[in-house]
């Protein structure tokens, strides 16, 4: 009964999230509150087990980034940045595109990718009034850019927090396993921007001398604060990269970094928790512990062994099936609840292969799946709804339809990219 139920309960929650229903923060909590209402999990098990409770890691890792970046935000070096490569794009629409595609890709291997595009996308929509350009293939370029760049690394995309979390991966992992694949769709990807969003580059020549004009040192608003921040974000990426060495979690250092961040600036809890996104952090919460729950009564591990019969123990057929079906579910779900749902099936499924690199190349799949397939619709992933929500207040709207269009031809050309790599370098190579 236990078992019907906990199904139940996650299926309409997640169909609630997906519709977009109701908020997906409230959807989560309320589905949580019901398992355990109903005695589904405990509290030992919602709160404390690491198997079946909410995974505070993954929290408190992205509560000390958002508090970082927080203070980060009232230096203006975010601005400074945008309207430097736009001087040096020389006023061109599609050297501006491809420089603050590459901007943002690189920061959201750094920063998270809702942040990323929290920070740049205000800019853009700056940027493109000055040249006369319609914002809109500018805003779908770079949160492509976003998911594509934040799946280099542990802390650019949160299904990676969340993988990495679960299997147990490193920093370093992901740089080493993930960044190669990363360069190589980012370079296709840029190369083909002018196809993509052909017809969007024709620039006012009179707006574009008033670019050439803006002078980006004017944007750093606070030079002191700057080179604070800077200190502690470079402690804080060493603390990430040598975690195993340091024997201190990612999640340590990110709450260690904002402290001293805010310790050292003085800033008042207005300014940095006012980038804390609490919705965030309580829909993960509840998220957790509705997958506990499928996770307690043997549902996750009853899919493991069906997945398992469906590919005869073939480790490759395996890792091809979990990056195409990954790819399009967590288009159309949203990548987040996805890979918290299929992270402790893969757990289960890679303890039955006999080989640790091809175990670990199913991780590797379900990471390039959901965060490649984030780039599918308009709610594959945040950092889009986030963007979509910015252009619709700007009066510049992105319809659903617009985005995927797009989105469908990127996640198709990496998909394609990253399966022949999963090949290769873990089956041929390997």
């Amino acid at each position: 009964m236990s078992t019907a139920l906990a199904v139940v309960v996650f299926v309409v929650a997640y169909l609630l999230i997906a519709t977009e229903r109701v908020h997906k923060t409230v959807a989560a909590l309320a589905g949580a509150g019901i398992v355990l209402g109903l005695g589904i999990l405990d509290s030992e098990q919602a709160f404390y087990s690491r198997d079946t409770g909410i995974d505070w890691d993954v929290i408190f890792l992205l509560l000390g980034m958002m508090i970082i970046v927080g203070v980060l935000r009232r230096t203006g070096v975010f601005e400074y940045t945008a309207i430097w490569a736009a001087k040096r794009a020389k006023g061109s629409p599609l050297r501006v595109m491809i420089l603050l595609v590459l901007i943002t890709a690189v920061a959201s291997a750094f920063l998270d990718n809702v942040t990323t595009v929290l920070l740049i996308a205000p800019v853009t929509l700056l940027v493109c009034e000055r040249l006369g350009v319609n914002p809109v293939p500018f805003l779908i370029a770079e949160v492509f850019a976003s998911n594509i760049g934040g799946t280099a690394t542990l802390i650019g995309d949160p299904p990676n927090i969340i993988i990495g979390s679960r299997a147990g991966l490193s920093f370093n992992d992901f740089l080493v396993h993930l960044t190669p694949i990363v360069i190589v769709v980012l370079i296709v990807f840029t190369v083909v921007l002018p196809w993509l969003f052909r017809g969007s580059f024709t620039a006012d020549p009179d707006r574009v001398a008033g670019v050439m004009a803006l002078n980006e040192r004017e944007a750093i608003q606070d030079t002191t604060l700057l080179i604070k921040c800077g200190l502690v974000l470079a402690a804080v990426f060493t603390g990430f990269v040598g975690h195993a060495a340091f024997h201190i979690a990612p999640s340590v250092v990110a709450l260690l970094g904002a402290g001293i961040l805010v310790l050292i600036t003085g800033s008042a809890p207005r300014h940095y928790l006012a980038s804390v996104e609490w919705e965030t952090l309580l829909f993960f919460a509840g998220l957790f512990v509705m997958v506990g729950a499928l996770i307690q009564t043997g549902v996750i591990a009853n899919l493991a062994r069906l997945a398992t019969d469906a590919t005869g123990g073939n480790a490759l057929l395996a890792v091809l099936l979990i990056l195409f079906v990954s790819a399009p579910l967590s288009g159309i779900i949203d990548n987040i609840p996805y890979v918290a749902t299929m992270s402790p099936l893969v757990a289960d499924l890679s303890t039955q292969i006999a080989d640790p690199g091809h175990a670990q190349a199913l991780w590797w799949a379900l990471a390039l799946g959901a965060d490649f397939g984030g780039n599918l619709t308009a709610i594959g992933a945040s950092a889009n709804v986030v963007v979509l929500g910015i252009a619709k207040r700007a009066g510049t709207p992105i319809t659903f339809w617009e985005f995927t269009r797009k989105g469908a031809i990127v996640t198709l050309i990496t998909v394609a990219l990253a399966a022949p790599y999963l090949w290769l370098r873990y089956f041929v190579l390997g």
